[in-house]
């Protein structure tokens, strides 16, 4: 029996696009035109106007595709040199405080995303490593040319700092000191990133530090960076590790690839790899209102599977395991943090478009500045909890 399977509707729909386009092609383009000239209009921005936030548009496809794929056309054609923005962060602080993207409704390629992550574990053990292909696997110096120079890919902590290194060197020891961290501890990182956590506690505590990570190219670097500080990567998800219990437990910018399906199973596991009398700093972004995945376009670039949680979510998912002790919203310094990073990658564009190619460098500027809005605006924020098994007794003393 010859099985024939049915016709994907996304294939189907761009099809029937592509025919009116072609039966139609000035109503279609005027239509689109004008509707996005009026959804942009709405947010502040005029289409090729004078403004910095203001779009330059250099191919007409550019209506239809954002009209037809929302968020992802919109990333596509900037990638594919459709449009350009002297000020990306601005176009994009107005664009998301607008809320343009629930006026262009319900697109394609964002209720595909939607129904993914309502019917299927996207961010299942077998699908791990898919963010590691995609995002951490890529070439290191690609961070280097972005990061600060201990490759710490999470938000800084601007609060007395005034460059990116000073503020990422004083998220790291506020950590410590949220954490009390002291010379022997042992500690686990989930999601150790390229070492920056593990090396410092290592290096300035005299901590004994493990870290779990899902890409093959940070465990490299860690050891070929921290050769004689006794660090040891685990190349492996979070949920195969065993070991003993730790004093410390942290995790810093790896939360959002967990998904809300797994947000328990994390928190069980994080509770079985820490001491009764252990601290468990978690730091991630958080978002305002509950959404089952993220924006199409860094699904598909940069965090495939991503999904934010809110606050809410981490509340319900510790329930029974962990005392919430403290809550630290720092929002805004992902701003800065992102600005910077895109500062340094500018700096090295010309080296990097020699190495990646320039789609590559519009997809990842376009990544950092959308971002830096998105935190701008305070649509998303960034924080973090620390958690105790059983509660500090004495009470804990929150460090800021």
């Amino acid at each position: 029996m010859v099985q024939v399977s049915s016709p994907d509707p996304l294939s189907v729909a761009r099809r029937a696009e592509h025919m009116v386009k072609r039966l139609f092609p000035w109503t279609f383009f005027w239509g689109s035109a004008r509707t996005v000239e009026g959804l942009f209009a709405a947010a502040g921005i005029v289409i090729n106007g004078p403004n910095p936030w203001d779009i330059k548009i250099h191919n007409d496809r550019f209506y239809g595709r954002l009209l037809a794929q929302g968020s992802l056309g919109l990333g596509e054609s900037y990638m594919d040199g459709d449009w350009d923005c002297e000020a990306l962060d601005q176009f994009f602080d107005r664009v998301i405080s607008s809320r343009l993207g629930a006026k262009i409704g319900l697109t394609f390629p964002l209720a595909f995303l939607i129904l993914g992550a309502k019917l299927r574990n996207r961010q299942s053990t077998r699908r791990a490593k898919q963010v590691a292909d995609v995002h951490y696997d890529l070439s290191v110096d690609i961070f280097e040319a972005t990061f600060d120079k201990r490759l710490t890919g999470s938000c800084g902590y601007w609060k007395d700092a005034q460059t990116l290194d000073e503020a990422q060197e004083a998220k790291l020891d506020l950590i410590c000191r949220k954490i009390g961290l002291r010379e022997g501890h042992t500690v686990l990182d989930i999601g150790c990133g390229w070492g920056s956590f593990i090396g410092f506690a290592a290096e300035r505590y005299g901590a004994d530090c493990a870290g779990v990570t899902v890409s093959s190219v940070q465990v490299d670097y860690i050891n070929r960076h921290y050769p004689n500080m006794g660090l040891r990567p685990h190349l492996m998800d979070y949920r195969a590790y065993v070991g003993p219990k730790v004093d410390r437990l942290v995790s810093v910018g790896m939360f959002e690839h967990v998904g809300s399906k797994n947000y328990r199973t994390y928190f069980e596991r994080a509770h079985d790899y820490l001491k009764d009398d252990g601290l468990f700093l978690l730091h991630t972004i958080v978002e305002n209102e509950r959404y089952p995945a993220i924006d199409a376009w860094q699904d598909k670039y940069i965090f495939p599977n991503g999904d934010l949680p809110s606050v809410g979510e981490v509340a319900s998912a510790v329930e029974g395991l962990f005392v919430i002790e403290d809550w630290h919203n720092f929002g805004p310094y992902y701003d800065n943090t992102l600005m910077a990073w895109n500062a340094n990658f500018q700096s090295h564009r010309a080296e990097m478009q020699a190495k990646h190619g320039e789609r590559f460098c519009r997809m990842w500027e376009y990544y950092l500045l959308q971002n830096a809005a998105a935190f701008r605006c305070r649509y998303i924020s960034v924080g973090q909890f620390v958690l105790s098994p059983n509660g500090v007794r004495e009470g804990y003393q929150a460090v800021r």
